[in-house]
């Protein structure tokens, strides 16, 4: 009974990350580039300065555009970054990066127009607390008879975001790098894992931002300055790693039975995967910031696939093939990065990496407890996001103690789903943000 289930779950993950949602995600993004006719990249300084701009008090939202972009940043920069690329460069070449960095810029104009729209369209309760997402957008933005949409899309969340895949791998890898000789180390582990979520998540979105605001830029430099120290003590290896990618990314040679298709199909999957653009999920986050327009979180937001893609991704592909474990090694996934962190920089590298997979981690773990609660508050009220926090922290021992493949896939494909609903309500209102768009970008020219 259980071979059938797994069987139907692994089936429907399998159709729900397939083609159809590359041409979904790459067709939407081309749409939103060519309807904003590029212009949004003129303004990417401009994005920086809000970053880092102080906010005034009489702003409306939960956090501030920082911690909403690093909060975002906490929930992609992860497993998917530093094992994502390993496993692409192994199984699609080298040549799978080229296409991660193109998903990447087209990931730039998505999450522009959907988080503009998330704040555009957010709701604020009666205790004056601010929600947003794509439920709300669609609730508030499109006509009542698209309603349902937004249940799909909050039902799609709190099955998408539960923590199946994060604590089970993160305990797994955890206890193969550091703990491989204490019997029933997942036990441990896992009842270490749920305590610690707990005493973040509990304290809810603000508290995990304040974390994710110190422990995300934090962690982020040391894994970028370790490739820098790579880079620098391996200067004459660099120019040949990017022209590798560029080449390998037309002619397909590196997949079985090489086809250039294969590598741009696996490539722009694992960037999809990577950046999150038009899934939704930063948009849950973006849409309670503390902004005076819409516009200016929506250039915070796109700024997040050049962190955790262009730089993030970039730094581990980049030591990974420098290294050239992906020719030499049989692993895949994050034991391959550990690998050539270890022959690139010893012991130290490989201490850091493990330190980057703990805290980038758990640093997903705890973004995507508040974007599943946040499903749930649009479904059932308040009662039901504090009840669906209470169920993610048990759900994070069971988890780590258990096989879970019939789980890891439901949530997989159901995180899939959320495109759907999110895509539908961006292309639909894509002309609101740009009305919005015009008049903002208007005003700060003339100033």
């Amino acid at each position: 009974m259980d071979k059938n289930i797994n069987f139907y779950a692994e089936q429907f993950a399998t159709l729900a990350w397939g083609p159809w949602l590359i041409v979904l995600l790459i067709g939407s993004g081309i749409f939103f580039l060519s309807y904003s006719k590029f212009e949004i990249f003129k303004y990417l300084i401009h994005a920086f300065k809000i970053l880092f701009s102080r906010q005034t008090n009489n702003e409306e939202g939960e956090v501030t555009p920082f911690q909403a972009l690093t909060t975002s940043l906490s929930g992609t920069i992860g497993l998917g970054n530093i094992a994502g690329v390993a496993l692409a460069i192994s199984i699609a070449g080298p040549g799978s990066i080229f296409w991660m960095w193109i998903t990447a810029i087209i990931g730039i104009a998505t999450k522009f127009f959907t988080c503009t729209l998330s704040v555009m369209y957010r709701e604020k309760n009666q205790e004056g607390q601010v929600f947003g997402g794509p439920m709300y957008v669609i609730k508030n933005g499109l006509p009542r008879k698209m309603l349902p949409l937004a249940y799909f899309f909050a039902i799609a969340g709190m099955i998408g975001c539960l923590p199946a895949f994060q604590s089970n791998q993160l305990i797994q890898i955890t206890g193969d790098l550091a703990f491989s000789d204490i019997e029933n180390f997942n036990v441990y582990g896992g009842l270490a894992l749920a305590s610690i979520t707990g005493i973040v998540v509990i304290g809810g979105l603000k508290r995990i931002a304040e974390v994710a605001s110190y422990l995300v830029p934090f962690m982020g430099s040391i894994y970028f300055g370790a490739m820098l120290i790579a880079i620098f003590l391996n200067l004459e290896l660099v120019v040949p790693a990017f022209k590798l990618i560029f080449i390998d990314a037309f002619n397909g040679t590196a997949i079985a039975g090489g086809t250039f298709i294969g590598v741009l199909i696996y490539g722009v999957r694992r960037g999809a995967f990577s950046n999150e653009a038009g899934m939704g999920t930063e948009s849950l986050v973006h849409g309670v910031a503390k902004v005076s327009n819409p516009v200016k979180q929506g250039l915070v937001a796109m700024t997040g696939p050049i962190f955790d893609t262009l730089i993030i991704c970039t730094a581990t592909a980049l030591i990974i093939l420098i290294s050239g474990v992906w020719e030499t090694s049989t692993s895949q996934g994050v034991t391959l990065t550990s690998e050539a962190f270890n022959l690139l920089l010893g012991d130290l590298g490989g201490f850091i990496l493990f330190a980057c997979v703990i805290c980038f981690g758990l640093s997903t773990i705890f973004t995507y407890s508040y974007y599943g609660a946040t499903c749930a508050r649009f479904i059932f009220g308040s009662f039901g996001m504090n009840f669906y926090i209470y169920l993610y922290i048990i759900g994070i021992f069971i988890y780590s103690i258990v096989p879970i493949d019939i789980a890891i896939n439901i949530a997989d494909g159901a995180f899939a789903m959320m495109a759907i609903p999110t895509l539908i309500s961006a292309l639909w209102l894509a002309p609101k943000v740009m009305q919005e768009s015009r008049n903002y970008f208007k005003l700060i020219n003339n100033t």
